[in-house]
């Protein structure tokens, strides 16, 4: 039996397997992935399956809840660790993986799907998003299932594809929300207005039982987030779909910061996440051009149902994002299945032999140029921006008596999550009267570099350093015993605390 794996198998799993390096070694830091962990969680302790919380006692109305439910699933079974919040990626990924490998077989034959496993699997983003906390890989495989079926369904295949179609959009709308149907409806709206003759297939789609199916699936949740905490739909609707992206200095992100980039941004940041494939295919594209080509390249592209759909599917997510100032280059990763397949299309003709070393190497480079950036993060060559080793400090020498770790101005979400919640988020002049009120054994602060001074003030000589990163400084104060329990501040920051 394993000796019918071809090598091309072998090195796919190899990549896939690799990403375990980073998966199990590499902390979570700031923000992403800290942030989804914590509210991952959070799910996993409270059994709230139906609202994710940002923090106790404010909701995440940001995204629905399916790769939460995935994440707390997974703490549920194998416990709380980076690698069993990650693990549920990379199980996407393979998804992801294998429908490609699908497509690409059927549209281009079984050379081309080889090769389009690997192009994908290889590609920047797509690799580091495997073994990542977030929700844009499980958006993908939603909007994935539903574009592949879809093309089977055109292709005259019938069966069960149909069917998959509505529940790639389910999954779309529980992943991300309304955007998985516009990016799975805009390509088809595309390729529908070129081969009007070629749509006699979606007659055999079950519009109205599959369309039936996907609500079934997708909105009971949606009713059931907004009776339990009211607002949520206006803020998830208008706000994280257009305004979030048609104003780009938008000010109504409760859980983040809008990021403001050029128009047409999202273009560079594809360079980036197919990294280094759209590199090599722009170089191939090129060469074919000096070599008077590309009319070639063009002419058969539009006459050719299967590379206009690949591309239509391809280029939807920049096309959608180019007017967007609000971009993140993560919005970059449905389009990569797609383009993979049409890289590999060429890379797969590459027999020359200079061209056959370089698609060869392409294939470990970003995997192993990202394996090395995480055994230098775990290193401490380079600084990472995550508070573990720090509350782990706190967590070793902590006693009867002793506060908890309090930070200093705004608490990052990898101190939420490593400390399990009980990191508390305090000001400069609340700690003053901390310590001239509270009856704590012994303070702890986290105190960020450049406000040390300003912090701690005359208790410097007081305060016992006992660690620090790239942001922050750990003291401990020994505080003498007092009766102020029911002092109004203390009993503020318990509060706060709990």
């Amino acid at each position: 039996m394993i000796k019918r794996f071809e090598p091309w198998f072998w090195v796919l799993a190899a990549v896939l397997f690799s990403r375990f390096i980073g998966m199990t070694l590499y902390p979570f830091v700031d923000t992403t992935e800290p942030r989804y962990a914590e509210i991952a969680r959070l799910m996993a302790e409270t059994g709230d399956w139906i609202t994710p919380w940002f923090e106790p006692g404010v909701p995440f109305w940001g995204k629905p809840p399916l790769s939460f439910w995935a994440q707390a699933a997974s703490i549920k079974i194998f416990g709380l660790s980076e690698f069993s919040l990650r693990l549920p990626a990379w199980f996407a990924t393979i998804g992801i993986v294998w429908l490609t490998w699908c497509l690409a077989n059927h549209a281009r034959g079984a050379a081309v799907a080889r090769w389009s496993t690997l192009v994908l699997s290889t590609m920047a983003l797509t690799y580091i998003s495997a073994g990542a906390v977030m929700t844009d890989t499980f958006l993908v495989f939603g909007t994935t299932l539903s574009l592949v079926s879809m093309w089977f369904v055109l292709s005259g295949r019938s069966d069960y594809w149909r069917w998959w179609f509505f529940v790639g959009l389910a999954i779309g709308l529980l992943s991300k929300g309304p955007l998985a149907v516009v990016l799975t409806v805009t390509p088809l709206v595309l390729w529908a207005a070129i081969f009007r003759q070629q749509l006699q297939p979606l007659k055999k789609l079950p519009w109205l039982l599959g369309s039936l199916l996907t609500l079934a699936i997708a909105v009971p949740w949606y009713v059931l987030a907004e009776l339990k905490t009211p607002g949520f739909l206006n803020y998830f609707i208008i706000g994280e779909h257009f305004s979030r992206f048609l104003d780009p200095g938008w000010a109504g992100d409760l859980y983040g910061s809008a990021h403001d980039r050029p128009k047409g941004m999202i273009w560079i940041f594809w360079l980036w996440a197919s990294f280094p494939w759209g590199i090599i295919g722009l170089v191939g594209f090129g060469l074919a051009a000096a070599r008077g080509k590309t009319k070639d390249i063009f002419t058969g592209a539009v006459q050719d149902a299967s590379t206009l759909y690949l591309l239509f599917c391809a280029i939807t997510p920049m096309l959608f994002f180019t007017l967007a100032g609000n971009t993140l280059w993560t919005y970059i990763l449905p389009s990569l299945p797609f383009s993979a397949i049409l890289i590999a299309g060429w890379v797969s003709q590459l027999n020359l032999r200079p061209w056959s070393r370089i698609r060869s190497g392409a294939v470990l480079l970003a995997p192993v140029l990202i394996t090395l950036f995480v055994f230098i993060g775990v290193s401490g060559v380079k600084p990472l921006k995550t508070e573990k080793q720090l509350i782990g400090r706190y967590e070793s020498i902590q006693q009867a008596g002793d506060g908890p770790i309090f930070y200093i101005g705004e608490m990052p979400f990898s101190a939420r999550f490593y400390s399990l919640g009980d990191a508390v988020e305090i000001t400069s002049t609340e700690f003053d009267s901390l310590l001239d009120a509270d009856g704590y054994a012994r303070v702890f602060a986290a105190i960020p570099n450049d406000a040390v001074d300003k912090v701690l003030g005359p208790r410097a000589t007081d305060a016992q350093k006992l660690g620090e990163n790239e942001r922050y400084q750990l003291f401990s104060i020994d505080l003498p015993p007092t009766d102020s329990q029911n002092d109004p501040v203390d009993s503020e920051l318990n509060s706060k605390n709990n």
